[in-house]
């Protein structure tokens, strides 16, 4: 019997860090894209807090803040030092203050899969961190990377030392790193970056140790395709993600990478997707919603990079469906700042419209048409919505239209 998350018998006692996941009213931003190293950017941002904290985010996802031998961040070395492309020590610790002033709780991007090295060692690789804090030696580096560690408890990211979670010298500095950017440097949230590289039950560990309010892993692998395109039933997919999630104590979320791949495909004429063989949501937001962060596209999905981007034509559709619906909404930068005003004043009503009627992770949902170029729902009995061409109204009197857009509609009671 496969595990799915049961949300009505959850573990109260972990007051501390599960306070925000049983409350299940977060609404995230992702306050960067691929290009925003080059972009002055926590001067950038701080400009921006006013607005992200008035739209109703809860928490902002920050680039890494850490120096690093990529500019966009993704390549730590020295993680002590927090001066980056991204601008200096002194801008972050600026920016942090803004949002407490503003009630936006800073998330920061925790690259703990691998590291660059500095130095030469065993093999002639570049596997010790001499000259720098945390100054490891080979045994911090898995054997399939080039280090005299174990082997890697995940799937390996190439090119570059992977840090061996097996050794208790690392998981104590790690520990002792993450406790230091939440309690010195001022991040309260934690996006775990290359999830699949690393035994869940270290995150889990992490988590406990340094207590974030609220965390997200990314555990991205390939949805199901077949000749013709994507499959309908994307169950072993979400499966992974949620064995992923009860590997880390069920104290962290995860993107719901299931629910992007389905959505994106259904937008364009294809909405039958969007209701399981069960009658459910089709991604981790019909298994376990309070830890599934729903998004349309992130740094790596759009952005330059567009490894798998969101139809762009279909933007609005995809916001209508995750902020009305269960889970843990997150909106990308690029759509809310760079795609117009139009866009944007659509987005903050939809969050409006989520807050007012107290949408949350765990609202119920009834599914009542699935079809080609239609799909409609009603969420936790206040809110109905419908996607896609085809024209639809609920029946009843108590229904008001709250918004609508471009093959959108929202109505509540």
């Amino acid at each position: 019997m496969s595990y799915r998350g049961n949300d009505s018998n959850e573990n109260s006692q972990q007051t501390d860090i599960g306070a925000a996941l049983r409350n299940g009213r977060e609404i995230l931003f992702q306050a960067f894209n691929w290009e925003s190293h080059k972009h002055d950017w926590w001067r950038n941002l701080e400009r921006k807090v006013p607005d992200i904290g008035r739209s109703g985010f809860t928490s902002a996802w920050l680039p890494p803040a850490t120096h690093s031998f990529a500019p966009e961040g993704y390549l730590p070395q020295n993680l002590y030092s927090l001066n980056s492309k991204y601008g200096s020590e002194h801008l972050l610790k600026g920016l942090l203050q803004k949002m407490k002033q503003h009630k936006v709780r800073p998330m920061a991007d925790v690259v703990i899969n691998h590291r660059v090295g500095t130095t030469k060692g065993h093999g002639g690789m570049y596997n010790r961190y001499n000259g720098i804090s945390l100054s490891w030696d080979e045994h911090a580096v898995t054997s399939c990377t080039g280090g005299l560690g174990n082997r890697s408890t995940g799937d390996n990211f190439h090119g570059v030392p992977n840090i061996d979670h097996t050794q208790l010298f690392v998981r104590k500095d790690i520990t002792a790193w993450l406790q230091w950017l939440r309690n010195n440097v001022g991040f309260q949230d934690f996006r775990f970056d290359f999830a699949r590289g690393y035994s869940a039950k270290y995150v889990k560990e992490y988590i406990e140790g340094a207590k974030p309010i609220f965390s997200v892993g990314e555990y991205w692998d390939s949805c199901n395709y077949n000749g013709h395109g994507l499959d309908y039933n994307q169950d072993s997919h979400r499966q992974r993600i949620i064995n992923w999630i009860d590997g880390a104590g069920q104290l962290s979320t995860a993107f719901d990478f299931t629910t992007k791949g389905i959505l994106q495909e259904a937008v364009k004429g294809q909405l039958w997707r969007l209701r399981d063989s069960q009658g459910k949501p089709p991604g981790v937001i019909g298994w376990w919603p309070s830890r599934a962060v729903t998004f349309l596209d992130n740094h790596d999905t759009g952005s330059t990079q567009a490894h798998w981007p969101f139809p762009s034509n279909h933007i609005m559709e995809g916001y209508a469906y995750i902020l009305t619906h269960p889970g843990i909404p997150s909106v990308f930068y690029d759509h809310f700042y760079d795609w117009g005003d139009s866009i944007h004043d659509q987005i903050v009503k939809l969050i409006d419209i989520r807050k007012h009627q107290d949408i949350h992770s765990r609202s119920s949902i009834r599914i009542l048409e699935a079809q080609p170029n239609l799909y409609s729902a009603i969420i936790g009995e206040k809110v109905c919505m419908k996607i896609g061409d085809s024209s639809w109204c609920p029946t009843g009197r108590e229904w008001t239209m709250a918004t609508c857009g471009h093959r959108y509609a929202i109505w509540h009671k």
